[in-house]
């Protein structure tokens, strides 16, 4: 990966499908949805771990350098053309390996109030009303309360990627992360890029925000939830009012931990 590697993670419909859409115009950035890479590491740390009986064998300059290579491997030729930003909600909970592994990335964190992020996944649930979502386990007796407390939990879509991204937050490697407000995309997408492009050291590049082509229909219809990785053509805020029942959501309206005032590392907020 001779031109660096970044990453892209945080919440689910906050704009991290958005932003690698507007990084692949650039022909010198290499970015997508969520691809292989994070489920090959997280299988390869288990290979690892005391959970083989073999793995005691290795000493840590061993298991660092396989985990380094899930990346050249995975890489090897679009490295050398492009820099890399992957995408994947568990780099959050991963800081601490990776910033051993690559001490130059960044980790560019998409997030937006919960509550509209619930709304986000109900009006695509609703749209889709003759499919089952895989997201759900193809629950069939399902109620909007019963969906949302399945992505809210620990384990949920939602629950995990708020966990996890709480944990880089507070967390030591939290210099190398930087916090990008759903809304701050959306309305002034030419700044997020001119800031990402300072900071990971690459050329202004020229964006057309009103005519991105991105989508993943194939992967969507596996999962049972067409358009969940659809861009819209143009980047723009929209307005509307919830579908939600009004306590789930005041339930969620209060959980954006990062606009509180509470950032005891300085962790960069746009």
């Amino acid at each position: 990966m001779e031109n660096g590697i970044h990453f892209i993670s945080g919440l689910p419909r906050a704009g991290s499908t958005l932003l690698a859409a507007i990084l692949r115009q650039n022909p010198k950035i290499y970015a997508r949805m969520s691809g292989p890479v994070g489920g090959i590491y997280m299988a390869m740390l288990g290979a690892l771990s005391n959970a083989n009986e073999f793995a005691l064998f290795m000493d840590s300059q061993q298991k660092e350098d396989h985990l380094r290579s899930v990346f050249e491997v995975h890489y090897r030729e679009i490295g050398k053309q492009k820099m890399i930003f992957d995408t994947n909600r568990v780099w959050c909970a991963k800081l601490p390996a990776l910033t051993k592994l690559f001490p130059n990335s960044y980790f560019f964190c998409c997030v937006r109030n919960l509550a509209w992020i619930m709304d986000s996944m109900e009006r695509l649930i609703r749209k889709n009303a003759f499919d089952l979502s895989r997201i759900y386990n193809f629950e069939r007796s399902n109620t909007v309360y019963g969906r949302i407390e399945g992505l809210a939990g620990g384990a949920g879509m939602v629950g995990f990627a708020h966990n996890a991204i709480r944990e880089a937050f507070y967390g030591e490697q939290s210099g190398q992360l930087v916090i990008i407000r759903y809304d701050s995309l959306a309305e002034d997408p030419g700044g997020i890029m001119e800031k990402i492009y300072a900071l990971v050291g690459e050329k202004p590049f020229k964006h057309d925000f009103e005519n991105l082509d991105y989508s993943e229909p194939v992967y969507d219809s596996w999962l049972g939830t067409p358009g969940l990785h659809t861009v819209r053509p143009k980047v723009t805020k929209t307005v509307r009012k919830t579908i939600l029942p009004p306590d789930l959501f005041k339930r969620f309206n209060d959980q954006s931990f990062w606009d509180k005032g509470d950032n005891p590392r300085g962790v960069t907020i746009w």
